[in-house]
């Protein structure tokens, strides 16, 4: 086997088979970087790994390369790995090689590794057989997203590569198009110089695709909300109220009284992790640059308010937004007035009008010939999955009467998942769903894609499109604002953790950030109908 020298290589992937050395690059699409603002100097004396998509030539992200002696090196956002350890120069050394929802050839011994002739100042190149039907491709929040590269002298598409808004690390994200441009929000954010960072939420703006931004195959160049320090600043302050985290969700844009489009999203304080001691609607002040409060839901409230990744949905002539603490049955007129009244939130629900679900004693609707009665209802909290399966047990409910019972489109086993993002999809002309299961390979972890007639089901069948072994990425939501090709290509990202895992060995740089996927609803693997 044998090493190129990085002098004479190009920043690319190599398209060939999967767990083949190679030396001859090709550029696999990714646009070519332009106005970096960050940069170093490539560092001398190091040699390189570049771990490549067998089937795209892209570099992949998250690839362990694992030593005999237990000494771990991560690819980064292109796929790169430098390694400066002097021990390893001028010898033959074996690495392990490991990726979630990829595969490396194994040995007769079982070993699924390489070994490699470490050189100074020259780069190996292998490559992965890809297992997931959605590709992984680049880290969005963090340090060090693209410093590997750096130091191989590969220049990055991004202009903050290594440190943005010293963002270390940064919790679920929601975003939405508003005054033309994406805005982006974020749950708790980790800081370099403290373990304790910023609980009131963060958030930053991106140029849309075509309009300043970046191909999204690319990358995204953010522009932090930051204070003084430079760090991420509160973008929930809630000045006039005491200590506590404040986490948003269900971020979207409706007018107001007076026609304005608004951008508002449901606010929640809290002490730590524990219980909600206030909730309300909070609505973006452009000239402050904060959310403040404008309404306050009644405490024990549980579903009448924007929750999860709100979707644009009209019926019958009039524009609503869709909200789906699992599914998306729960909605609202698309009105500022709407969302902060309690009272004019539907739910959609086959239980009978101003009824809650009760067990075998609940109350199902049927019409004069006894069909269940589906339909959009005041005052009646909606159905989730697991309710819906035990009214079927109870005999309340048939089977073919249900909306909500995914099951695995190859092997027809039930998936329970915990929650997800849906979206109009153009080219399939269906909604579609991408969503974490509850359960599985990992606790938070298998991410599945569904589609549906109505966003309201019946979802029925379901494709695993990402696997992540024993490490969560949870709170997954599609960017439908990165669409391309009429919709064919979708891009969804979620948290890369290892929370929620049971895993006691989080990954470096990419523990508590946001990974980026692309999909291909073309893919003949999906056989979605």
């Amino acid at each position: 086997m044998t090493t190129i020298n990085r002098r004479e290589m190009l920043a690319s992937g190599l398209a060939v088979a999967a767990g083949a050395l190679v030396t001859t690059p090709v550029v696999y699409g990714v646009a070519a970087p332009t106005g970096n603002k960050q940069a170093v100097a490539p560092a001398t004396g190091l040699f390189g790994i570049h771990v490549v998509d067998a089937q795209t030539g892209r570099g992949i992200p998250l690839v362990e390369l694992r030593t005999v002696n237990q000494v771990r090196y991560v690819t980064d956002s292109a796929g790169y790995a430098a390694i400066a350890d002097p021990g390893f120069m001028n010898r033959h050394v074996y690495f392990f090689v490991s990726s979630p929802g990829y595969t490396f050839p194994s040995d007769g011994f079982g070993y699924s590794g390489v070994g490699l002739d470490v050189k100074p100042d020259s780069i190996a190149h292998i490559s992965m057989h890809r297992i997931n039907v959605a590709q992984r491709i680049y880290r969005i929040t963090g340090e060090g997203i693209y410093a590997d590269s750096l130091r191989l002298g590969v220049h990055p598409p991004i202009d903050a590569p290594l440190l943005n808004g010293q963002v270390m690390g940064q919790d679920s994200c929601l975003a939405t198009v508003y005054n033309g441009r994406i805005f982006w929000i974020w749950g708790d954010t980790a800081r370099p110089g403290y373990p304790l960072g910023n609980f009131r939420t963060s958030g930053a703006v991106s140029d849309l695709p075509g309009h300043g931004g970046l191909n999204p195959a690319a990358g995204i160049n953010l522009r932090y909300f930051t204070d003084s320090s430079g760090f991420c600043r509160a973008m929930c302050p809630l000045p006039d109220e005491p200590g506590g985290v404040v986490w948003l969700d269900g971020l979207t844009t409706v007018p107001d009284r007076n026609g304005t489009l608004r951008l508002v999203a449901r606010y929640t304080r809290r002490k730590g992790m524990g219980k909600i001691y206030e909730q309300g609607l909070a609505v973006w002040n452009q000239k402050a640059g904060e959310f403040e409060k404008y309404h306050v839901y009644q405490p024990k409230e549980q579903w009448r308010f924007p929750i999860g990744h709100p979707a644009a949905y009209r019926e019958n002539g009039r524009e609503y937004r869709l909200f789906s603490p699992q599914f998306p049955t729960a909605r609202a007129a698309a009105a500022l007035h709407a969302l902060a009244d309690s009272g004019q939130y539907e739910a959609f629900t086959c239980l009978a009008p101003g009824t809650r679900y009760a067990g075998r004693k609940s109350m199902v609707e049927r019409n004069s010939a006894g069909r269940v009665v589906w339909a959009w209802k005041l005052n009646t909290p909606p159905l989730s999955s697991n309710p819906e399966r035990e009214l079927i047990s109870s005999g309340l409910l048939q089977p073919a009467d249900a909306h909500f019972q995914l099951m695995d489109a190859q092997s027809h086993q039930p998936i329970t998942i915990q929650n997800g993002s849906f979206f109009w999809n153009p080219f399939l002309k269906r909604w579609i769903m991408i969503a974490v299961q509850h359960g599985g390979a990992s606790v938070l972890g298998e991410i599945w894609l569904a589609i549906a007639a109505q966003p309201t089901g019946p979802w029925r069948l379901a494709h695993k499109i990402a696997t992540h072994p024993d490490y969560s990425f949870y709170n997954p939501t599609q960017n439908p604002f990165f669409d391309q090709e009429n919709g064919r290509i979708i891009y969804f990202q979620g948290t890369c953790s290892a929370s929620f895992s049971g895993n006691s060995h989080p990954i470096p740089r990419y523990d508590y950030n946001q990974l980026m996927y692309c999909l291909d609803l073309s893919d003949s693997r999906l056989r979605l109908e």
